[in-house]
């Protein structure tokens, strides 16, 4: 059997979450959730996730599990939030979160209290590891390049590749983060074009390129013959100057440092200071 899936798109981060359900039994996985955060005034607010649970609610699902598909850069994660309205729900994420954490507790001089064993997640996914989610088979594909802890997901026919391919005409993902490489990305992707090619491709970012409507969906099939990163016939090396050289006209993301320190805690803001107040961190000089 084959999941439903539910995309909700972010316009503020261009991002797409994902309500996945098993038809058979209403068990269900969220996908990328997305928490709102305004920089300017520093507010967080919820109607992205919001709406991920009234959906779930409405439609009676039981959602087991909140899917991380990496720590993500441009938008914090709403999983914390999700979490402590959907109890039964396992957050998880894979097992190389440990190592962005390992990178980014000194960039923003966490201290050696903050844990960098994974243990804000309940659960970490190696790759391969299969899980249920009701009747449906699903199994995780690590895809690192992107991120050191980037994981796919596929359940049944649909693949939720998180930030390593785009839609055909956007392409792929930057590697220019710390614990990124664009031969590593190379190799991720070609694990992933060995899946049948009928296999649904749901991407976690689109941007419209061209002016068109955005679209989360697509199929290994089309990614190997149109994208235009990396479609059949593109070699390594070709992939890596493509990459490499777009990588250096890239902009860091708006939210990249508010978004790391929340996401490799698991989604949880920072601990309230002595005056009641939480506060996120902007080093200078450093990224």
């Amino acid at each position: 059997m084959n999941p439903d899936v539910v995309p909700f798109f972010h316009g503020g981060s261009n991002t797409w979450s994902y309500v996945v359900v098993d038809p058979a039994s209403r068990q269900a996985a969220i996908i990328d959730p997305v928490l709102d955060f305004d920089l300017a005034s520093g507010r967080t607010s919820t109607p992205a996730a919001e709406a991920l649970l009234a959906h779930v609610r409405q439609h009676a699902l039981d959602v087991r599990w909140i899917l991380e598909t990496h720590a993500h850069a441009d938008h914090l994660s709403a999983g914390h939030w999700l979490k402590h309205r959907l109890p039964v729900a396992t957050l998880a994420i894979g097992e190389g979160i440990r190592m962005v954490q390992k990178t980014f507790r000194p960039i923003f001089n966490l201290g050696e209290h903050f844990p960098v064993d994974g243990s804000q997640f309940d659960h970490l996914f190696a790759d391969g590891e299969t899980f249920g989610i009701g009747t449906l088979h699903a199994r995780v594909i690590a895809v690192p390049g992107h991120t050191s802890d980037s994981n796919a997901y596929l359940v049944g026919d649909a693949l939720f590749t998180g930030d390593s391919l785009f839609m055909p005409d956007g392409g792929t993902a930057r590697c220019d983060f710390p614990g990124g490489s664009a031969a590593t990305l190379y190799r991720s992707i070609r694990r992933l074009f060995e899946l049948p090619d009928d296999t649904r491709v749901f991407v976690c970012h689109d941007y419209g390129p061209g002016g068109r409507e955005v679209a989360c969906e697509t199929t290994i099939g089309e990614q190997k013959r149109a994208n235009i990163h990396v479609r059949e016939g593109t070699d390594e090396a070709q992939f890596v100057r493509m990459r490499e050289a777009r990588d250096r006209t890239l902009s860091m993301p708006a939210l990249i440092l508010p978004s790391v320190q929340t996401n490799i805690r698991a989604g949880a803001l920072p601990p309230a200071e002595e005056n009641g107040t939480r506060y996120l961190k902007i080093p200078l000089d450093t990224l």
